[in-house]
This record gives C-alpha cells, structure tokens and sequence, in this order.
C-alpha cells in the first residue's frame, strides 16, 4: 500500500468538497474554487472532516497513482485553504521591475522592456527595494526588486515563477538576473590575466 496514498486528507473549516458521478473532484474555499479529474481506478471518499484516496484494484497502474492524486487534491486543499506563493529576487544594476495594474513591466538591460500579464487566477506583485541592498552572495551586484507570485493552483504558481525567471536567468559570472529566493548560484571564476 503506498505511505503517501494511504494518510487521509485533513479538510480545513470554509471548505467544500464534492465528486461528481464522472469522479471528478471539485474544491471550493476562501481563495477559489479547483476541479481535478480523477481516474476511474482511484475512488475518492469523504469521512467527517477527512479526505480518503483509496485504490479499486492493485494492479500497477493503481498502485502508481495512488500517491499521485492524494497529493493533488491534498495541493488543492491547502490552495484553496491557505495559497500558494513563489518569491524572487531582480539582481542587477538598472535592472527594475514595476506594478502596471495587474501586469508587471521589467527592464532587464534588452534594448526593449517586458510586459507581463500573470493568467487568470494567479496574483503577480513587484516591490521596488527602497534603498541599494548588495545582494547575499554576488559580487558587487545590487538587489534591485522582489516580485511575490501568489495564487491557489500549486502548479499554476510555479510555472508562472519560471516564465518570469526565464526573461533573465542568473549569470553565473556576475550573478545579475532574476533568480528564487532560496536559490544559490555557484559562481564560476573569470579569466584572469597571466
């Protein structure tokens, strides 16, 4: 039996869950409403204020989505219940980012600035740091902005957080770019004179 699949699914206060006649499984809270379909294989059972994920037969293709699905609607549980978020840090110097609304608009050393519109559902917010922070770990390199990706779908989040990484990934000579908050960049040595 899978260690994952098999832990039931606390279900917060504020919100709802139902699973429609085709098991698709639907999650409502404060922060939004997801709907993840479910393999006909898995069944998902409400107990009390529990969430179980149990397997039909235990054939291989039961077993491998067993945790799978558990994990997906347990995601769901705390998107809809708590949110998710994603923080990253715009390194550089004359590097910027700025709120337009619900865009944000990025000015990474190309010859043009970016605009970015987060899809719906998902809350980007740039914050422009006051005052000139070196930035832990670069070289001479100034932490210019944080931009905070907030929003209930788990997935959704993420991709959004390494779309806007992608405009600028971090230089491993000089360390300018947008990087993750938790991220470390191993530095490689320049070439020195002989």
């Amino acid at each position: 039996m899978s260690r994952v699949g098999r832990k039931p699914i606390k279900i917060p206060n504020g919100v709802d869950i139902s699973v429609d006649s085709d098991n698709t499984v639907r999650i409502k809270g404060p922060k939004g409403e997801l709907v993840q379909w479910v393999d006909p294989i898995i069944e998902v059972v409400r107990d009390g204020d529990e969430l179980r994920v149990n397997r039909k037969s235990e054939v291989r293709r039961a077993r491998s989505l067993h945790g799978l699905y558990r994990n997906l609607l347990a995601n769901m549980i705390t998107g809809v219940s708590e949110g998710f978020e994603r923080k990253l840090e715009v390194i550089g110097v004359g590097y910027r980012a700025e709120q337009r609304g619900r865009a944000i608009i990025l000015s990474l050393g190309y010859s043009h600035q970016i605009y970015f519109v987060p899809p719906e559902g998902v809350e980007v917010v740039a914050e422009p740091v006051g005052t000139k922070v070196y930035a832990e770990g670069t070289p001479n390199q100034y932490l210019t902005a944080i931009i905070t990706v907030k929003g209930a779908d788990k997935q959704q989040v993420g991709q959004v957080a390494a779309k806007i990484r992608s405009f600028k990934p971090p230089d491993v000579y000089k360390s300018k770019g947008i990087r993750y908050i938790e991220e470390r960049v191993s530095l490689k040595a320049g070439k020195t004179g002989v």
